[in-house]
């Protein structure tokens, strides 16, 4: 039998999230950045909570190598501009460290497990998994920056080149992005390893509640057409393939 003992908790903060995400373009200013930090601390912990529940150490210390790398990677390129261009936070973001949002570690962890599980049903190899994972991770920024730079949570010095439709976010973001989630991928696969990770259907889910939310969201009520656009086609790559394995 499955353990499926995590599964009211996860499911509790998963629809609660959902619950922000759907308050998010209903809402302006200081209430709309307090449920931007809310909405990462509630994903964050779903995401946490389900990878201890079901994976125990290995998939805690996933979590945290998720959000170590990620935010040594935020250190190095807010003072650097390596590797996603030089940018710069507000202060709307909560308590920083060496200018960096405590925050941006756990929006590295939120969404780098359930990419890791996703990565998992749709691929059998470690390399595969580690490619796939990579790219369901860094895909989601397409949503992400965008939707962030236009709520004035950061900024990037020189957003050219940028992709079409897309005038204030560098593809050096991007490929940064890449880089980055190709690592933290390497690292939670290999910690996973051939472990089977059950009840995986809350963060399955997730991923493309996500997705489709974010389509949404951008395209009707955010006004950000152009990363609608992309977003639904890079992340596509990953969240089509899913729903269909998930319903054939």
């Amino acid at each position: 039998m499955p353990n499926r003992v995590g599964d009211a908790p996860v499911g509790a903060l998963v629809l609660a999230s959902v619950g922000l995400q759907l308050a998010y373009p209903l809402t302006h200013g200081a209430v709309r950045d307090r449920i931007t930090v809310a909405t990462v601390i509630v994903v964050a912990g779903a995401s946490i909570t389900h990878a201890t529940v079901t994976a125990g150490r290995r998939g805690l210390a996933g979590c945290a190598t998720a959000a170590g790398i990620g935010f040594g990677a935020e250190l190095i390129g807010v003072h650097t501009g390596v590797p996603f261009g030089h940018y710069a936070y507000a202060d709307s973001l909560g308590s920083e460290v060496a200018g960096v949002p405590v925050l941006a570690g756990l929006a590295w962890t939120m969404l780098a497990w359930p990419a890791a599980l996703v990565a998992r049903r749709l691929a059998t190899s470690f390399r595969a998994r580690v490619l796939v994972g990579g790219w369901a991770l860094a895909s989601w920024d397409l949503f992400l920056d965008p939707q962030m730079v236009a709520a004035g949570h950061w900024r990037w010095t020189d957003p050219e080149p940028h992709l079409p439709g897309g005038p204030t976010v560098p593809l050096t973001n991007y490929a940064g992005w890449l880089i980055v989630a190709t690592l933290i991928s390497l690292v939670v696969q290999a910690i996973l390893g051939s472990r089977t990770v059950p009840d995986d259907g809350w963060m399955l889910g997730l991923y493309l509640w996500t997705y489709v939310s974010s389509v949404i969201g951008l395209l009707a009520f955010l006004d950000l057409a152009g990363a609608a656009l992309w977003g639904a086609l890079g992340m596509g790559l990953v969240a089509v393939p899913l729903a269909v394995r998930l319903c054939w």
